[in-house]
């Protein structure tokens, strides 16, 4: 196909043109959500898709007589931010399987050792029989021990690529365990009983904010643009009096920077409520603050031929 030609060509050249260290950053990223494209490639798709939304949005604003400047802010910011909501959305759903596979993986793990088993062939037979991003790890860590890695290592390398602070707490307390001789399928034990009431005590606590979460995204994403929409449909009115002035203006100006600015902010609040994290609240403040803009600018534009209607 056409496109899948272009699409080829352009990779090529963001290999020849981008440094190889931050293609593969953004492959580990990829692989890490459960994406397995590469990296040019899917910068060269994005890159496409924003040049096809720049005519797309610049024709639009021509019919519809909109700001030339937001239609481009827009088709360059969605594919982006689309990307990094998705990409961020599949890791932290791969974090909650894995995190959620544990606590079973653990007790098997207990048991094979007191069948008598070693660690390692306890964890090299798991990593034969089971399914899902958690053994997949296992699996690789397994591989990396038989090619000469250090135990040890490689099992830090698979917490730290978990992702996880439960889990890579988890992997130090049974290798601390391991090194002192003691009843490590106790300890293994113990720590999956811990591990899953640490995630029982997660899940009640999302749940129990789920309300303040929703209404933080509505007053952000529609009550507040809607809201300040009026703005722009009073400004109309007064300017089809002849009574516009600068004040006007200056307050449309003043409602859209608040509009963003209040979507930002609810985001990272929603990710403080959520994860205990200010910066996992980025992922929720690019859409909200694209939808809420979009709405103001909705309304305050084209709010007045509404109500003519």
């Amino acid at each position: 196909m056409i496109f899948n030609k272009i699409v080829n060509s352009l990779a090529k050249l963001i290999e020849d043109n981008i440094s190889e260290n931050f293609l593969i950053k953004i492959q580990e990223i990829l692989l890490e959500s459960g994406i397995f494209t590469l990296a040019s490639q899917l910068v060269a798709i994005i890159l496409l898709i924003i040049f096809i939304l720049l005519i797309l949005f610049s024709l639009l604003s021509i019919v519809l007589n909109f700001d030339l400047f937001l239609a481009i802010v827009f088709a360059i910011s969605i594919p982006p931010g689309v990307l990094v909501g998705h990409v961020t959305f599949r890791i932290e759903k791969r974090r909650e399987n894995i995190e959620k596979a544990a606590p079973d993986f653990l007790r098997q793990l207990a048991s094979m050792l007191r069948v008598g088993l070693s660690f390692e062939n306890s964890m090299d037979d798991l990593s034969r029989y089971g399914s899902g991003p958690l053994y997949d790890e296992v699996r690789r860590a397994v591989i990396e021990i038989r090619m000469g890695r250090d135990f040890d290592e490689a099992i830090l390398s698979l917490s730290s690529r978990l992702n996880s602070a439960n889990l890579d707490k988890t992997f130090k307390i049974i290798l601390e365990g391991r090194k002192s001789g003691g009843g490590l399928a106790d300890i293994i034990d113990n720590v999956a009983e811990d591990l899953r009431v640490i995630l029982s005590l997660k899940r009640e606590r999302k749940s129990s904010v789920m309300m303040a979460i929703l209404f933080l995204a509505i007053s952000a994403a529609i009550a507040a643009p809607f809201a300040l929409g009026m703005i722009g449909i009073y400004s109309s009115f007064m300017i089809s009096l002849g009574k516009g002035s600068e004040l006007i203006e200056t307050a449309i100006i003043a409602a859209g920077s608040y509009i963003i600015i209040h979507s930002v902010l609810a985001g990272l609040i929603i990710g403080l409520i959520m994860y205990g994290d200010f910066k996992k609240g980025i992922k929720f403040s690019i859409p909200l603050t694209i939808v809420a803009y979009s709405v103001f600018y909705i309304i305050s534009n084209f709010g007045s031929g509404f109500l003519n209607f």
